[in-house]
């Protein structure tokens, strides 16, 4: 029998029908008393909040019941400080129901003109296979799994990862590779920082044929940092001197020209310097890979490796090294391990979240990869497998040599003289540039058009006969047909030039296994069926905010006005994306209170490296560029130190007190101390602890008194929206974590988009970009963060379309039930674990908060881990794990999760906190036990050899609600994550023959 009580009456749920009857009538009663007249007789026609939203309307009042609150809004205005309580609804349109989104999402894409774009610049379409597009891109199996941070339920995408790492290591020669960085720029100017860690030199050298936007995001990066950059003629670089800590070559140039760099590796070499090549993994199934003309470091983009263009992303960018520089290489790296069994495993290695235990003193802030991306390419490679890929490569090489031979007849110069797929040209006499833009117009094309009068022309996979005659009429040329009949157009191939790859690729079984439909779909459903996603249970992680990702809110992204549209094409054949952009820039501001809106950097921590630059270019052009203190609270998020310290500042830690609020004493006095030099304090709301902090206003005060600025990490808007804003309550510049708050689903570690809020002040020192210019005048901005203008754009009607369904009472519902589900648990839970922060006054916690494990290794050698391990034979996926405090976990529900949800989750860690008495008693060994074995796989249980000293029933089914119907099987056992740094292997192991 189960009851619960309301303020004035006892009901049993149980006994029959009619008491259950009474129950639900009593509930629906109170509800309807609350209730708008207007709205019960008339109800919207928009139902996606109570979609998006998990608790129904009568479990809502039962939680309330349980934390003793009437309403959601008594409960809301306890827990957020009332001086900063926004006390209106947002300002926002009318919520629309699903189909009408559809149809007004289509409408502003359709605005879009596909035009086909040869603009190249790392660029290019592609065709993405419907089976990986249906089975990944658009399968939330795929998209809504969490960072492998708990390998043993992601054996799946690890092993993906993997592939792709392979993909990389093998096409670029290099030994290692990790499992993708943002984009092509951002991956240069990991690279070329690498360098001056390597050999503490402070100057580079970047080849002017590089892509423009990977020199404009290396520049930026370097400048902050101060370190010396020069850009020219690659031949021009003095590397005798030894003063270059690395060089940076792009191959194919920018202009599409193939050059021989073995003397220019070779001289680097001798003299200490790092060579760092930008280059093609398309191209160099063609060409001889750059390990093995002395590359140290190799960076680009897979994007066209089956991932679509999406106006400038999301695209997985790679980055491979030699095993030399492996432990300095940022980013995600997946390595073999093994696991209690012995049997072969996967992990995330070495350096995975070095950021949060080095703070300032980290290598990098990387903390969103491109995962779900990089899963694309990796399948796009064992769908084609090496021949494959080989062919679309010869099939894209010859058709540009037909193209050049047909440009060549007709008297245009081209001026490439080694290839792949880009031609850089200067037209004769008879045709001006005006006439090929208007004749290419008039064929729907866009070319790349240089200042100087020449043009650039970058082929792909999707041309045919028909395209390439179009490009020769624009020209003037003769037919393709014509072409063909009368000249040898491979006499210039790379296949008879000394760049012709003789190496083999892509030579593991796996590229090589799955080329039949049938195969193919069952490997990615066999790899899919290995990870706990969104689609098996909740997954409770504290500060990532894993709520839904509505099928509505991801169809757009497959809408080909929204995929196949080039980053750099002109913005008046994007007028789809710039209203949506408009719009959504208009929807953020009034949520959070800022004035501008950046959309270009493409992850969280991105966004916070944007708006410190931005921070100090306010400060440079008001003559106080001497302003470079950041204050961080030690409980920050990891990324924060090392963002700062990239932004060329220096951090000043502040103390926390033990109810895990701001030390006020400790920060008047640092800011006294630092006045002078202050620049900003970065700050974590509602508190990393999990708390809203009373002091958050008199925080921002304080700080602008000493003549700093507030950056507000938006990783916990969740709390906030609807509630409460930060540019109200004194923030200058906050990031938001689209991923997060704004529904982009996570893909398995990415992607991510972290666009940045700011007021009005700030707004001209935004980023900006030197193809397209994301602002009106960009004269002030401090420079560039991303090598697309709009960073992930395709992405972005995900969090367009949230807002438009949910609209301003919709959203505010969702923020405070995501605070009801937080303290509904952390209630639940008291009697079993102690919840280490909550309000001294109101004894509330905010949308997540933090149990503390920590006196369990004294009681009974139970850590954190152990929980976290045991709660996957439950069917979960662990909370936070030994962050923001070690030995604790840090669980945030989601207002999407329901209330059986949440009920399941705590009844499985009432069950844990159940077997860890038994080992407290003395009635279980304290080394062998359920929580120390865990997780339990079905080979373990199943085997004829059982020696534990409990039942493979505990191991396998601790609950009744686990059932052999629904139940989630770890594939591998417990990982042992040092011996796979002892034994680092990064790329696919070999397989060995059936003993």
């Amino acid at each position: 029998m189960q009851h619960f009580t309301t303020k004035s009456t006892k009901i049993f749920i149980g006994q029959g029908p009619k008491s259950l009857h009474k129950s639900v009538f009593l509930m629906q009663t109170r509800f309807l008393a609350t209730t708008p007249v207007g709205e019960v007789l008339f109800p919207s026609k928009s139902d996606f909040p109570s979609r998006h939203i998990g608790p129904r309307k009568t479990d809502v009042v039962a939680m309330l019941d349980t934390l003793g609150y009437k309403s959601l809004a008594e409960l809301t205005g306890r827990a957020v400080p009332k001086r900063i309580q926004l006390n209106r609804d947002l300002n926002l349109d009318k919520p629309l129901n699903e189909h009408e989104l559809i149809r007004r999402i289509r409408d502003i894409a359709k605005k879009n003109q596909i035009w086909r774009s040869y603009i190249g610049m790392g660029y290019h379409n592609c065709h993405v296979p419907h089976t990986i597009l249906r089975n990944i891109f658009e399968n939330p199996g795929w998209t809504t799994q969490y960072t492998p941070y708990q390998p043993e339920i992601a054996q799946g995408r690890l092993e993906s990862l993997l592939n792709y790492q392979t993909l990389v290591s093998e096409l670029t020669g290099l030994d290692v590779a990790n499992a993708s960085l943002l984009d092509e720029g951002t991956a240069a100017a990991e690279a070329m920082c690498l360098c001056t860690r390597h050999n503490k030199r402070k100057k580079i050298y970047l080849s002017n044929k590089a892509h423009p936007q990977t020199l404009s995001v290396v520049q930026t990066r370097a400048e902050a940092l101060e370190l010396e950059i020069e850009i020219g003629p690659i031949e021009n670089a003095n590397l005798a001197s030894r003063e270059f800590s690395g060089i940076l070559l792009q191959y194919p140039d920018t202009y599409g020209d193939v050059k021989d760099f073995e003397n220019i590796a070779d001289l680097a070499r001798k003299n200490g310097t790092l060579v760092v090549v930008a280059t093609d993994l398309l191209a160099l199934t063609l060409l001889r890979p750059p390990a093995e003309f002395g590359a140290d470091i190799a960076i680009g983009t897979s994007q066209r490796l089956g991932v679509p263009l999406g106006y400038g992303g999301p695209h997985a960018g790679f980055f491979a090294c030699k095993q030399s520089l492996v432990r300095l290489m940022p980013g995600r790296m997946i390595g073999v391990t093994r696991d209690m069994d012995g049997h072969d495993a996967y992990r995330l290695a070495l350096q995975t979240r070095e950021q949060h235990i080095r703070r300032d003193k980290a290598t990098s802030n990387i903390c969103t990869a491109q995962a779900l991306l990089a899963n694309m390419s990796a399948m796009y490679a064992i769908y084609h497998g090496p021949e494959g890929l080989k062919a679309i490569a010869n099939r894209i090489h010859h058709f540009t040599l037909t193209l050049q031979t047909g440009l060549r007849e007709a008297g245009h110069h081209v001026k490439n003289k080694n290839f792949f797929d880009t031609l850089h040209i200067t037209p004769n006499e008879d045709l001006t540039i005006d006439e090929i833009k208007s004749r290419a117009a008039q064929k729907h094309i866009n070319f790349r058009y240089f200042t100087d009068g020449t043009v650039g022309i970058a082929l792909d996979e999707t041309v045919g006969p028909n395209d390439v005659n179009d490009l020769l009429w624009v020209f003037k040329c003769k037919s393709l047909d014509d072409i063909l009949s009368g000249h040898d157009i491979l006499s210039n191939s790379i296949e008879k030039s000394k760049f012709l790859r003789t190496s083999p690729f892509l030579t593991h079984p796996i590229f090589s296994s799955h080329h039949s439909e049938s195969r193919m779909v069952r490997y990615m459903k066999k790899l899919e069926n290995k990870d706990i996603s969104l689609v098996h249970s909740m997954i409770p992680l504290g500060s990532c905010t894993m709520k839904l990702n509505s099928t509505t809110e991801m169809m757009p992204c497959s809408f080909r006005h929204f995929t196949d549209i080039h980053p750099f094409a002109p913005v008046e054949q994007a007028q789809g994306y710039h209203h949506m952009f408009k719009e959504l820039e208009k929807d953020l501001c009034e949520i959070t209170g800022y004035e501008r809106i950046s959309f270009q950097p493409n992850s969280g921590a991105q966004g916070e490296y944007a708006g410190l630059r931005a921070i100090r270019s306010y400060h440079e052009h008001r003559n106080e560029g001497h302003r470079n203190i950041c204050l961080i609270p030690i409980s920050a998020h990891g990324t924060n130190p090392a963002s700062a310290q990239m932004a060329g500042m220096k951090v000043e830690p502040i103390r926390i007190l033990s109810d895990g609020s701001i030390d006020m004493s400790h920060l008047r006095d640092k800011a006294a101390e630092h006045e002078r030099e202050l620049s900003c304090l970065m700050i974590t709301y509602p508190s990393t602890m999990g708390v809203f902090e009373e002091t958050v206003a008199d925080i921002c005060d304080l700080i602008h008194r000493h003549g700093g600025q507030v950056y507000l990490d938006g990783a916990n808007m969740n709390a906030q929206v609807g509630l409460c804003r930060p540019g109200d309550y004194g923030s200058d510049v906050s990031h938001l974590n689209l991923h997060k708050t704004f529904c982009i689903p996570h893909g398995g570690g990415g992607p991510g988009m972290g666009p940045i809020g700011v007021k009005a002040h700030l707004a001209p020192y935004l980023p900006g970009h030197p193809v397209i210019s994301p602002l009106d005048n960009q004269d002030n901005s401090f420079g560039v963060v991303s090598a697309a203008p709009f960073g992930s754009s395709a992405i972005l009607p995900i969090s367009w379309s949230y807002i438009k369904l949910m609209g301003s009472r919709g959203l505010k519902r969702a923020t405070q039930v995501a605070i009801l589900n937080a303290n509904y648990m952390s209630k639940r839970l008291e009697n079993h674990y102690k919840t280490l922060y909550k309000d001294e006054k109101s004894g509330l916690v905010a949308h997540e908060f933090i149990l503390d494990i920590r006196d369990l290794k004294k009681s009974a050698n139970i850590e954190a881990v152990d929980i976290a391990k045991r709660l996957m034979d439950y069917g979960f996926h662990a909370p936070t794990m030994s962050w923001p405090v070690a030995g604790t976990l840090m669980i945030e529900p989601t207002e999407s999760e329901d209330k059986d949800e949440l009920d399941r989750f705590c009844e499985a860690m009432i069950s844990i906190r159940a077997e860890i008495a038994e080992i407290e008693a003395g009635r279980m060994d304290n080394k062998v036990n359920p929580l120390k074995m865990s997780p339990h796989t079905q080979a373990q249980v199943i085997s004829d050899k059982w020696n534990r000293p409990y039942t493979r029933e505990v191991a396998a089914f601790p609950a009744l609600f686990v059932k052999p119907e629904s139940k989630i099987w770890p594939t591998v056992g417990r990982i042992d994550d040092a011996y796979g740094d002892k034994h680092l292997v990064c790329t696919c192991p070999p397989i060995l023959p059936d003993l």
